[in-house]
Parts: C-alpha cells; sequence; structure tokens
C-alpha cells in the first residue's frame, strides 16, 4: 500500500511506470455540490506496482502524472473513462491518449451494457471486492487504510481486465471496433462545455420554436450561472423548472414570481431579472435561428422501429455485442426514415453486422422468424424463388 504525498516520490513513480506499455487509471473524486468534479484521489498501477495519489496534498504538482498520460507510448487503461478523463481535461486541458476504456471493450465480449468493474472483476479475475469505502468522503483527510487499500484495489484488478478483454478481442479481431468510441472520449469536445449549448440537453421538452427559442437564452444563462459559482445546475434552477419557464415566457419579475413552482422571493434577486432577460433574448430571437424541431418519427415509423428493435437483439445475440453499442434507439428511428440516414449504425463494422440487415428488412428481403424460441432472420425472397430455379 502506498500514497504519495510528495513531488519526488511522484516524480520516481511516473518515471518508473512510463517503462511499460500500459497503467491502469482511476480517480476518486466529488461532485455532488459542485459543477466540477472535485478530484482527491487518483490511482495508478502498472504491470509491477500501484499507487495512490494525494491529489489534496500540500504543494504536490501533478505535472509528472499529466505528462505520463501524454506519453504516447503508454496505453491509458480506465474503466468508464468518461468523468476520469474529463477530471484530467478540467486540470490540465489534456486529454490521455492512447486509451482503452474496458467498459466500452467488455460490450463488444459478450459482458451486456454498461458493464460494472465489480461485474467484471467477478467475472474475469474470480476475486471479491470490498466496497465498504465506496461512498466515503474522499476530501476529509487523512485517509484511512481501508480507503487506500480500496482505491489501490481500483486499478490492481484492472490490470488483469484489461489483459483478458485485450486478448478476446484481438482474438476475435474485434480491436478495430473500439477505435469509433476511443476517439470520441479522446476528443476535446467530448468534454467542453459551452453554455450556448446548453440547451441540447432539453431540446426534445420544447413543442413550439418560441419554447425552444427562450429555452435556449434560460439554459445558457442557468449554465454560466452554474459554471462560475462551481454549484450543479439544480441549484440554479431545475430542468422542469426552466422547461416552465420557458413555456410561461414571463415578460415581468412579478409574472415570473406567480409561476407555481418558481421560489418565492426569487424574482426580486439579480437572479429574477437574469432570468426576465433571457425570456426577452428569446423572444427576440430571428426564427432562421432557431433549430428546427425534429417531430417524433415513431408515429409515422413505429411499426419499422420496433422490427429493428428485434433484429437489433437478434444481432446482438448472435454476435455477443451490446445492442447499445451497435445501435441507439435514434439510430433506429432514424434508419426507419431514412436509408441514407448518417448514424453509426450504417456506417464500419455496424453497418456489417447490422446497418444492411436492417435496410434488407426495410426492404422486404429480409424476415424474421422464431425458432426453438430464438429470433432468426433469414432471405425469404431468396427463399421464395428456390422452387421455381428448381424447376
Amino acid at each position: 500500500m502506498s500514497l504519495l504525498t510528495i513531488n519526488p516520490e511522484l516524480t520516481a513513480v511516473c518515471d518508473r511506470f512510463a517503462r511499460h506499455p500500459f497503467v491502469t487509471v482511476d480517480t476518486e473524486f466529488l461532485r455532488e455540490t459542485t459543477f466540477w468534479p472535485q478530484v482527491c484521489v487518483i490511482q495508478l498501477a502498472s504491470p509491477e506496482e500501484a499507487v495512490a495519489i494525494d491529489a489534496l496534498a500540500d504543494d504536490l504538482d501533478l505535472s509528472p502524472f499529466f505528462g505520463l498520460m501524454a506519453n504516447p507510448d503508454v496505453v491509458k487503461v480506465f474503466h468508464a473513462a468518461r468523468q476520469d478523463l474529463e477530471i484530467i481535461w478540467r486540470l490540465a486541458r489534456l486529454i490521455p491518449a492512447p486509451i482503452f476504456d474496458t467498459q466500452v471493450a467488455a460490450m463488444v465480449c459478450g459482458f451486456g451494457e454498461q458493464a460494472s468493474y465489480l461485474e467484471l472483476v467477478k467475472a474475469i479475475t474470480r476475486a471479491s471486492l470490498d466496497k465498504s469505502s465506496r461512498f466515503t468522503d474522499w476530501s476529509r483527510r487523512p485517509l484511512s487504510n481501508a480507503q487506500i487499500e480500496y482505491a489501490i484495489a481500483d486499478v490492481t484488478h484492472l490490470r488483469d481486465i484489461y489483459t483478458a478483454l485485450r486478448a478476446r478481442l484481438e482474438r476475435s479481431n474485434r480491436l478495430e471496433w473500439l477505435v469509433d468510441e476511443m476517439q470520441t472520449l479522446t476528443s476535446p469536445a467530448t468534454y467542453e462545455q459551452h453554455p450556448e449549448n446548453a440547451w441540447e440537453r432539453l431540446r426534445h421538452r420544447a413543442r413550439k420554436p418560441r419554447d425552444l427559442a427562450v429555452l435556449m437564452e434560460l439554459a445558457a444563462w442557468r449554465e454560466f450561472e452554474a459554471q462560475t459559482r462551481d454549484v450543479p445546475r439544480s441549484r440554479v434552477l431545475k430542468d422542469d423548472l426552466l422547461i416552465e419557464i420557458a413555456q410561461a415566457a414571463p415578460r415581468s419579475v412579478e409574472a415570473l414570481g406567480n409561476l407555481r413552482s418558481f421560489p418565492k422571493g426569487m424574482e426580486r434577486s439579480r437572479a429574477g431579472t437574469d432570468i426576465i432577460a433571457a425570456v426577452e433574448r428569446g423572444l427576440a430571437r430571428d426564427p432562421a435561428t432557431v433549430p428546427r424541431i425534429e417531430r417524433d418519427r415513431r408515429n409515422s415509423n413505429g411499426a419499422t422501429v420496433e422490427l429493428l428493435k428485434v433484429l437489433l437483439r437478434q444481432v446482438s445475440e448472435e454476435t455477443g455485442v451490446a445492442a447499445k453499442m451497435i445501435a441507439t434507439v435514434e439510430d433506429l428511428e432514424s434508419v426507419a426514415h431514412d436509408d441514407h440516414a448518417d448514424v453509426q449504425a450504417l456506417k464500419g463494422w455496424r453497418r456489417a453486422i447490422f446497418g444492411e440487415k436492417a435496410l434488407e428488412l426495410k426492404r422486404g428481403r429480409l424476415a424474421l422468424s422464431v425458432e426453438n424460441g430464438r429470433v432468426v432472420t433469414f432471405d425469404w425472397q431468396a427463399a421464395a424463388d428456390e422452387p421455381a430455379n428448381a424447376e
């Protein structure tokens, strides 16, 4: 068990780890009361050793750690990497590369959707983990021995998981299937949170162009407030209240205060004035600058979408790849609407195992049937032609 708290120790460890082909990485952080994640502990393991870094230690310089994360000769292995990468991006404006996300890899290796670290430890290493320290306050010092042991265990077992999953992917020639996902995870755009784009999280809650125009301004104001004050969005305004204000579009603080869900008295604060200003900006928007609201396609393509869901489930079971990894519900709705939809399900390996079948199903050449309790596919057109060919 090793907890690093001083610069010489951290520098020496990162120098040693840089000589290995991969390192496993994890973080312990808090985010319940802040907008930005607050990193408390960073865990690292090489094939030979494992350490925890006290990210809150006085005067500790994390530059050696960031240098290791930027080293192109070392694969950085994470489980469910997005939040860990967001932390590193926030601290150093750096995205570790190359990376390997074991949760994503597990989806291609037959472990279902979003397999947890605990599930993979049990399935691959047969070990059991003590999770008693999972919900402790990682910002309190000193850290207990139990906390340090728990933290380090999260990267020691990850070594075995990585080795096993990578071997499976190489044997099945599926390693390249992870490229798109890793590129998304290592793109700075994934972690940039611009206030003007905050409305996209809520876009499906707007039913009219005017509502969307106001919502865009309100969401941008809330995002700026949350980031500036470093508090969760809900501490500024909850989503449902944001939607209610967008729909009501109050043009005075008195009208704002009369909304049933609006906190009493808040309309008289600076926030009340800012909200009314955001509403006015939304109402003044040029309609041409408001994104088009896409109506729900399921009403017109519902039957096709349901058939595509059955096909997706069948392909997932047949290939052992999690359905979510192959196509999302939004992908299916797009494919049902357009044979040339710009979605991942119609590109690369996904098209090869699912997309082509989906298009054939739409065109009436592929049929779904049940044999021995399992859904199967067959080319009914070819089957129908066989007797005629035989004659």
